[in-house]
């Protein structure tokens, strides 16, 4: 199996542009004996966890004999070297990140859609042409069972008890991508974006949060698992985790209804390694990799048949709450200008 390397630097990411162009066109052979794509390599740019990295590129590389050459850094990061590198492209696939990314820049892209993109859950089906969904994310309260005491919490509403003052723990929405999840979760539930009845609850939740802001979102679920705080607002991913690592915490998804955001993954236009890269996407979307994902990592795969492990709950359980992705991209300063507002304004008077 062949050595997956992480190249940061832009001296390092020239020499694999340069090596990535002395690709041989011979034909490959997967394990069955079936010919593949033309090329032995593909490059990939990936802000994924090792987790789900390890779930999917040494199979990849097994199954059809293609190095895959792995260049990890932040989202942010690694679309701003796709830009700039959009007139001679480096990498062949971007894998991961947020639907936001994504949507703001189809002009990077090959159109592509999967053969079994029918496959995937509906909702989170490839329609654009030009990046699929392979894993979903939703909010959720994480609740520690020995602080919470007699205080049932079902819902979002549950979280207005006057006991819970000074224990709920949450980061920054307007610095937080999860924490900023989670506020436009809540403004869905209870309303809209633009409704005054969300913008009401979002102010008494945060009175009761009483300026304890986490420094990051994963202090958030960690604090709840220690006990420093009694309830959390997270998200599925890492709190699974917790369980699966056997932390003494329960998972609440809102009665009023969870959103669940995919991750994605799209060709990039102009690839070097094009076949490899279509072939690349269509693997991550199967149901034997699907499957992989839903029971040995906490990310929640997005095909319909897809398993899933025991601490994750079964999606038809939950009720699901659809974010109106378009207006959330088109006007997230002015959620987080709002949100900041109503923050500034509860401070001022604590």
């Amino acid at each position: 199996m062949s050595k997956i390397r992480k190249v940061l630097s832009t001296a390092a990411l020239t020499l694999l542009f340069l090596g990535a162009c002395g690709n041989g066109d011979e034909a490959n052979t997967d394990s069955t004996g079936n010919t593949t794509a033309g090329s032995s390599t593909l490059v990939v740019y990936s802000p994924n966890s090792e987790g789900l990295i390890n779930a999917t590129i040494p199979a990849f590389e097994e199954k059809y004999d293609i190095k895959v050459e792995l260049i990890q850094a932040g989202t942010g990061e690694l679309f701003t070297k796709l830009e700039s590198e959009k007139n001679a492209p480096i990498a062949d696939i971007i894998f991961g990140g947020a639907y936001s990314q994504y949507a703001q820049s189809t002009e990077l892209f090959e159109e592509y859609t999967p053969e079994e993109n029918d496959a995937l859950v509906t909702e989170y089906q490839n329609t654009t042409g030009f990046y699929t969904p392979y894993t979903i994310d939703g909010s959720v309260i994480v609740v520690n069972p020995d602080l919470i005491g007699d205080i049932e919490i079902k819902s979002y509403e549950d979280l207005l008890n006057p006991e819970l003052k000074g224990k709920i723990a949450t980061a920054d929405p307007a610095n937080s991508s999860s924490a900023f999840a989670q506020l436009t979760n809540m403004l869905a539930a209870k309303g809209g974006y633009e409704s005054d009845e969300a913008w009401d609850y979002v102010k008494d939740v945060f009175t009761l949060v009483d300026g304890k802001i986490s420094s990051s979102s994963s202090n958030v679920y960690k604090t709840v698992a220690d006990g420093e705080m009694t309830v959390g607002l997270s998200y599925e991913d890492p709190t699974v985790k917790l369980l699966n690592d056997g932390a003494n915490v329960e998972i609440v998804y809102p009665e009023e209804g969870t959103v669940f955001l995919p991750a994605s993954i799209a060709v990039i236009k102009d690839a070097e390694n094009m076949e490899n890269a279509k072939l690349f996407v269509d693997f991550v979307i199967s149901e034997d990799i699907q499957n992989v994902l839903g029971t040995t990592t906490t990310n929640r795969p997005v095909r319909k048949d897809a398993e899933t492990s025991e601490n994750m709950k079964p999606l038809d359980d939950i009720k699901i709450l659809e974010e109106d992705m378009d207006y959330v991209i088109e006007n997230k300063q002015k959620i987080v200008d709002h949100y900041t507002d109503v923050f500034v304004d509860i401070e001022s008077n604590r």
